[in-house]
């Protein structure tokens, strides 16, 4: 198993769909006894969290967001916990939101201190 995510910062390696998460958004991740969970800001996202539950490398959680327009959007998101060849976290992702059409795949990794 990848070691913990808990105080890890992560980013997007790539941008999505215009008005979601991008390369500006960072997530603040937290794990204990099988329980994940993380806030994330930047870019259109204001405030996010989500909040799910880990099971060897496998992440299951749902996410919440508010965007600078002041709507909401909320979805389900399954990731496999990858670690790179220099000891970075990597989270592959597959989600679908729920409160609206859409569904996709996106990469994050750990962001190092000097690249926050």
């Amino acid at each position: 198993m990848a070691r913990s995510l808990d105080g890890l910062v992560l980013a997007p390696v790539a941008d999505q769909a215009p008005g979601q998460v991008g390369t500006r958004t960072r997530f603040v991740y937290h794990e204990r006894d099988g329980e994940i969970w993380a806030e994330y800001a930047g870019g259109d996202v204001v405030r996010g969290h989500l909040v799910g539950t880990r099971e060897g490398d496998r992440l299951d959680f749902r996410y919440v967001q508010l965007k600078h327009d002041g709507t909401t959007s909320s979805g389900h998101c399954a990731s496999q916990v990858v670690e790179l060849p220099d000891g970075r976290v990597r989270l592959e992702e597959t989600w679908e939101w729920e409160s609206q059409p859409g569904s996709g795949t996106s990469v994050v990794e750990q962001v190092t201190q000097h690249a926050r």
